[in-house]
């Protein structure tokens, strides 16, 4: 019995995927001094999905530490500033400048003709299928947010 070669495992073609989708994303971002990972804080805290660094991280996905790397990148850019949260005496609430908020439309905007460019070629209800097949087969290393966010924006 003949064993399968590369090409024969979804792993592969997921992976060809994923990198050619970020590569393209990363490039459009980069003609706004954004990278992927700034652009998802970014969009997250735009859309209220998270209004502290913890939430961000929780949402997004990584580590804290992390998302206060890229925090401390924004607010350098002056795209994202940190203010006493009135909530909590122990965490800084997140909040865009007004360079921010006028440039995530735009990022968002580039998000979703990357996503045409690579999936459109689908039937919408053939795309909601594969979100929904992603998220099946992530699911036990998601984040409810991650589950309840929908595909467009």
């Amino acid at each position: 019995m003949a064993e399968n070669g590369l090409r024969d495992h979804v792993g592969y073609w997921l992976r060809r995927l994923s990198d050619e989708v970020h590569t393209s994303f990363e490039r459009q971002l980069a003609a706004h001094d954004v990278t992927v990972a700034q652009w998802n804080v970014l969009v997250t805290v735009y859309r209220g999905d998270a209004t502290t660094t913890g939430e961000a991280a929780r949402f997004i996905g990584i580590d804290p530490g992390a998302v206060s790397r890229l925090v401390d990148r924004l607010a350098a850019k002056k795209l994202i500033t940190r203010s006493a949260d009135p909530q909590s005496r122990r965490s800084l609430r997140l909040e865009l400048t007004p360079a921010g908020q006028a440039l995530v439309p735009v990022l968002i905007g580039i998000a979703d003709q990357n996503d045409t460019a690579y999936f459109g070629g689908l039937p919408p209800t053939e795309q909601t299928e594969l979100v929904r097949l992603l998220r099946q087969l992530l699911s036990p290393t998601t984040s409810s947010a991650e589950e309840e966010a929908p595909f467009h924006d």
